[in-house]
Order: structure tokens, then C-alpha cells, then sequence
């Protein structure tokens, strides 16, 4: 049955146990005061601090701010949970009935979805995956009942590590009438799009993230929930009041301020996971080497037992699977640091270990990473002049990320930026502080310059025209010829533009001409982007065999 389109909130609220529609959730007097105030005699704390006498926010303002900037989406979209085990759980208190209601998941997948339905008193029904770990929509819709009130889907999976269908869960959203959870906990070491964008379609999907794996903070026990505004309310509502800690609120925007930090290490993991994956289906004890998406391998030996005692003897620990349906004989191997997935590779193939692989993190030929922190801002730039790769740029401005992605896709550059603004006042700062890292960044990536084209030219954009010359000997002089029409494009001001690329021509020490005329603010300024990325990708290419830069004067 195709799902009757109505308003998320009417959706959700039909699905709720009628005691959680009812309930009053737990207030305290600074929710309802919503000031700041001098002295604090509301929750009975103990008066001397220490730095932990206060209670933390039970609403974590300032860590789903920045999650919003990171996986662009509102924050009120986001619950933060104690680890992802609390929305698990809150999903089937808000959702099913004790002893009335069943929940599908398919199998075999993560356990504590199982758990947490023992716990709640909610029949399990498993729906097994095709060979290969495939999912396939009919099967799990086959196995709904009348009281089955919640579907899991687990992707990328864990034990088996494959991304499901996007296809086949999309059907499972059109034609289930119950909510949908789709765990993305391993999605950052996938090449896919997340389910976050679907929300808006769909509101009574729940997408599940974490920031245990690709960001490393397994210890601090931070789960996401990402949802409809309304099912977000409803679990903060009924969750217990502090339920995330001020250590582990602060350690946590600590670590994501420099996110190109999580970036580098997921990317590593990656290639890691290739080497590990190719290495161990080279040895004849091993059956199959599953493909993984996410940052483990499911691998089916002919030896399983001997393989794991081997390993276990060898100071290493691995998971043992066999017993998870269609995983007989395997074992699931977490793809650790370089040196730690040679020590398994020797020993599985009974060679002695000589020595560490040497990270690939680090990077070689003209990169440079940045770190600009403000009392306003904190930037976090990471440039390749002599490779590319997608650009990964968080802002919290949606315009002004669409653009810099132009630099690196049009420049043919690698670059990576994030920045945490105070965007509450206004985008001044965030867009400034962005110019001088990327500039300083792009400085230090040029190195002394040698061999480099040093100047760069212009091109159209539809009705637009937009000429960038651009000279990279050391000079600094700026011109900005961009009259536009309206006081903003997207969200960022009219006037921050120019702002922005004169403060990159400074801290670039580049000499920054930039012309454009046309209808639409919108092609004007792309149009400025992409011509001032291909002007940068044609200064900055080395001229084959030349360490000198081309002058007037002949060589600089």
C-alpha cells in the first residue's frame, strides 16, 4: 500500500503510543526562562565550580549547530543521543506497544536491534537477504504484519558490510506505513549519497548516524537520530533530561572544529580497506573477501577457528560471525592503522612482520593544511595542487559551499574547507576567515613557485560573463568590477563577495582582476567561481621540465 500523503506531524503523531502523544515531557526552569542569567539556584547544584558542578544542556545547542554545518541540515533535524543505542531504544518506546507490536529487521545485520526490541517486549521477524548480503524490498515487505510498527535497515550493513539497494529501500519507503530506520553508522567510508536528503520526502524515515567510527569517538558515546522536526521533538521529549555530558558535549566540538582531521583518517581507511581486502583474497585459506563499504571486512575462511586462534594468539582480536545467518566460517576484521593490518596480513599468510606500511595521510607534492582559529570562527582549510578529488566543504552556507566547490572542481585541485561562523550575526566573518585560510593554504601549497604558469584567465556562465586574470608572481593589486542586482545571493550577502576574493588575493599575494556582468546574481557569481578555478588551475600548473617562473624580465 502506497503511503496517503499528509503533514509529518499528523503522520507521526498517528503512529505514537498514546501514552507518549499524552506525555508532558520533563522541564527544567532555564528551558522555560530561556536567559542567561547571573546566579543559578534552580537545580539544587552544588554552588563551587570545578567545571563540572553544573548540569549540561540537555539540548546540546552548540554541537548540533556544528553537526548541522558538517552534514547540512538543520538542527533542529538532529537528536543527539547517548550513542546510537538510546535512539534505538527510544524508537520503540515512542513507537510499539509492549507485547502488541512487532518490528522487522533484515538479516543478518546489527544485534542490538534485537535487543532493544527483547527489552521493550517486541516480537522480532527477520527478513533474510538475498546471496550476497542483497536486499530486496518484496522480501521485507512480505514479512510485515498488522502490529508490525518499525522496519530496520542497516547500510552500510554490519556483519556483511554492503551498502543495500537505494532503489529497493526507496520502495520499502513508499509502501511501508510504519517508520523506517536506516542506519547509516558506517556511510562516511561509502562512495554514497546519504538518506539525510530524504527526510523532507519521507517523514517517517529516521536516518541513524555516529560518531563512534569515522570520527573516532567511540569513548564519548554520541549517536545521532536525523529526522523530521517533529519525531526529533518527541525524542528529546522523552528522553531522560542530561543525557549526553558537559566532558563529552565539549571534548566533541572540540574534535569536530578541525573535521579535515576525519576526513584524512576516513580516506586512509579506504585505501587501507582496498590493500587489506586485496592482500587476504591472495591467500588460499581465505574462501572470500566480501565487498565492504564500510570500515571492516567480512572474510570467509576454510579455516576459521585456526585462523582466529592464530590471530588471538598474535595479540590480535577480531570478531568471529559464523553463528549470524549466511555468515558461516567468517570472520569480521576491523581495517585498523597500516602497520596494524600488516601484522594481520602476516599473520594469516605465515610470513613474519617486518615493519610498518608508512601512512598515505600525510601526503606528497605541493599539499598544505590550514587551521584559522578566532573568537568569531574556526577554519579548517586542506589543499592538493597536483590532484584531485571531490571537495568536501562545510560552511554552513549553502551558496557559499556551492561555490567553493567550484574552485576545486573547475581548478582540477583537491580542496577540503570547514568552518564553525557566527552565523547568528551575520556572514561577515565566516566568509572573510574562509578567504585568508584558503589563501594562506594555497600560499604555502605553492611552495617557492617553481615550474608553476603563474598567470590565469576567464570564461562565460549562460547569460553571464565573468573574466578572472590572475597573476601569481608575488605582486598584490585587486580589482572587483561585479555590480549585482539584489542585497544576497542564496544566503550569503552581495557585498561579502567581493569582500572575499580580496581578502584571498592578499593572503595569496596574487595579483586579482575579476570582471562580470549578466541578469541573474546567481550565474554572475558561478560564473566568477568557476573562472577564477580555472584561472587558478592554469597559474598553478607546473610546465613540465621548468623550475623557473615565467616574467617579463625573461625568468623569475
Amino acid at each position: 500500500m502506497i503511503r496517503e500523503k499528509s503533514s509529518a506531524e499528523e503522520e507521526i503523531r498517528a503512529l505514537l503510543r498514546e501514552n507518549i502523544r499524552n506525555i508532558v515531557p520533563y522541564s527544567t526552569a532555564r528551558d522555560d526562562c530561556k536567559a542567561r542569567m547571573e546566579v543559578y539556584l534552580d537545580a539544587n547544584e552544588n554552588p563551587y565550580p570545578n567545571g563540572v558542578n553544573r548540569y549540561p544542556s540537555p539540548h546540546q545547542p552548540k554541537l548540533k549547530s556544528m553537526l548541522s554545518v558538517i552534514k547540512k541540515i538543520p538542527a533542529e533535524n538532529i537528536f543527539v543521543g547517548n550513542g546510537s543505542d538510546e535512539p534505538i531504544d527510544l524508537i520503540f518506546r515512542m513507537f510499539c506497544p509492549p507485547g502488541k507490536s512487532s518490528m522487522v529487521q533484515i538479516v543478518p545485520t546489527y544485534g542490538m536491534y534485537s535487543v532493544a526490541a527483547a527489552i521493550n517486549d517486541v516480537r522480532v521477524i527477520g527478513a533474510p537477504l538475498d546471496d550476497g548480503f542483497t536486499l530486496d524490498a518484496d522480501t521485507v515487505l512480505s514479512k510485515v504484519e498488522n502490529d508490525t510498527r518499525v522496519i530496520f535497515l542497516c547500510s552500510p550493513n554490519n556483519p556483511s558490510g554492503n551498502l543495500l539497494d537505494r532503489n529497493e529501500i526507496v520502495r520499502i519507503l513508499d509502501n511501508f506505513n510504519g517508520i523506517t530506520v536506516v542506519d547509516e553508522a558506517y556511510i562516511d567510508f561509502a562512495d554514497s549519497d546519504s538518506f539525510v536528503s530524504m527526510i523532507g520526502t519521507y517523514p517517517r524515515l529516521i536516518v541513524l548516524q555516529t560518531l563512534s567510527k569515522a570520527w573516532g569517538m567511540a569513548g564519548l558515546r554520541i549517536g545521532l537520530a536525523i529526522t523530521c522536526r517533529f519525531t526529533a521533538d518527541v525524542m528529546s521529549g522523552i528522553k531522560y533530561p542530561y543525557n549526553v555530558s558537559i566532558l563529552n558535549q565539549t571534548r566533541a566540538e572540540e574534535l569536530l572544529e578541525n573535521p579535515l582531521s576525519a576526513f584524512c583518517k576516513v580516506r586512509e581507511i579506504k585505501e587501507e580497506r582496498t590493500r587489506l581486502a586485496s592482500a587476504l583474497s591472495g591467500l588460499d585459506r581465505v574462501a572470500a573477501v566480501y565487498p565492504s563499504d564500510a570500515n571492516f571486512l567480512l572474510v570467509k575462511f576454510t579455516d576459521k577457528d585456526q585462523a582466529f586462534d592464530g590471530l588471538f594468539r598474535a595479540g590480535i582480536i577480531v570478531r568471529d560471525r559464523s553463528s549470524a545467518c549466511g555468515c558461516e566460517n567468517c570472520l569480521r576484521i576491523t581495517v585498523g592503522t597500516p602497520e596494524e593490518n600488516d601484522r594481520v596480513i602476516s599473520v594469516l599468510s605465515g610470513k613474519q612482520y617486518t615493519g610498518c606500511t608508512e601512512s598515505k595521510c600525510a601526503g606528497e607534492g605541493r599539499t598544505a593544511s590550514c587551521f584559522r582559529k578566532t573568537g568569531e570562527t574556526a577554519v579548517s582549510v586542506k589543499v592538493d595542487l597536483d590532484h584531485f578529488r571531490k571537495p568536501e566543504i562545510a560552511t554552513g552556507l549553502h551558496f557559499f559551499d556551492h561555490m567553493l566547490e567550484q574552485i576545486g572542481f573547475h581548478g582540477g585541485i583537491s580542496l577540503d574547507i570547514a568552518c564553525f561562523g557566527d552565523l547568528a550575526t551575520d556572514d561577515h566573518h565566516s566568509v572573510e576567515d574562509v578567504a585568508i585560510a584558503l589563501g594562506e593554504c594555497l600560499k604555502e601549497a605553492l611552495g617557492d613557485k617553481s615550474g608553476i604558469g603563474r598567470y590565469g584567465f576567464c570564461l562565460p556562465m549562460d547569460e553571464a560573463e565573468a573574466f578572472v586574470l590572475m597573476d601569481l608572481g608575488g605582486r598584490i593589486d585587486f580589482r572587483w568590477d561585479v555590480p549585482l542586482h539584489g542585497a544576497a545571493v542564496g544566503d550569503v550577502s552581495s557585498q561579502m563577495f567581493g569582500h572575499f576574493f580580496k581578502s584571498l588575493s592578499e593572503h595569496l599575494d596574487c595579483n586579482l582582476h575579476v570582471r562580470a556582468s549578466g541578469e541573474n546574481d546567481h550565474h554572475i557569481i558561478e560564473g566568477v567561481f568557476k573562472a577564477f578555478a580555472r584561472a587558478l588551475g592554469q597559474a598553478v600548473r607546473r610546465i613540465p621540465s621548468d623550475n623557473i617562473i615565467p616574467s617579463s624580465k625573461g625568468w623569475l
